[in-house]
């Protein structure tokens, strides 16, 4: 039972966003604009200025006999398909064959000839780590990957914190709440991508902070 429709938050699924819309909770789901088309953070990118940008459909014929390695993720924050690291080739077979299926055959929520996907040269990583974002402030944190190797836990550097909340100050009212994922690459601190927060797993990070400060945001 939902006491007050115009106070609820929900976290899980992306696609929960239906859910709040059609049951008019609010805030429900906070909805965030592609990263990519966020032109003050392109110069803080980590990939995303020299990306090759197209309909998935078109990676068949764009990456046949490419013996290249490509860093692939969705331009919209829809959670298709994870940003991840593929052969050329295996991109390519795989756009062939998700545009061979006949509509009503593709699963709910996956890649689709249509979805727009940005691609880039994949990029070594020190470190990586999730911040998030309410209000334009970092408000907690977890690092989840360092030297290659995933491992959760509740730290980050001074640089890298700062580095941060300088770029959601930069971007002030991107979001009203989001993720934003940050690294230390060869070229320094950069921005990899930004999630949505209701849909981004919490890894090592304090929830009292969040949740604190979520409440302040839906009393506003």
């Amino acid at each position: 039972m939902i006491k007050d429709p115009k106070a609820v938050v929900l976290f899980g699924a992306y696609s929960m966003w239906k859910y709040a819309e059609t049951d008019q909770l609010e805030p429900g789901v906070f909805r965030i604009a592609p990263f990519l088309e966020q032109s003050v953070w392109h110069p803080y990118l980590l990939n995303g200025t020299d990306a090759h940008v197209m309909s998935f459909g078109e990676c068949a014929s764009c990456f046949s006999g490419d013996s290249k390695m490509w860093f692939l993720r969705p331009v919209e924050d829809s959670k298709e398909v994870p940003g991840r690291v593929m052969a050329a080739q295996d991109i390519a077979d795989l756009s062939a064959r998700v545009s061979a299926l006949p509509e009503g055959e593709l699963p709910i929520g996956s890649l689709r000839a249509d979805t727009l996907v940005m691609l880039t040269e994949p990029q070594a990583i020190d470190e990586e780590w999730r911040l998030w974002v309410v209000e334009d402030r970092v408000v907690t944190y977890s690092r989840y990957k360092q030297a290659g190797q995933v491992g959760y836990v509740h730290d980050i550097p001074e640089d890298a914190l700062r580095f941060g909340q300088e770029m959601a100050q930069l971007n002030s009212g991107y979001a009203p709440a989001y993720v934003i994922d940050i690294c230390r690459a060869k070229a320094g601190l950069r921005i990899i991508e930004t999630n949505g927060i209701n849909a981004a797993g919490f890894y090592a990070a304090e929830l009292e902070p969040l949740i604190h400060a979520i409440e302040r945001l839906c009393e506003a």
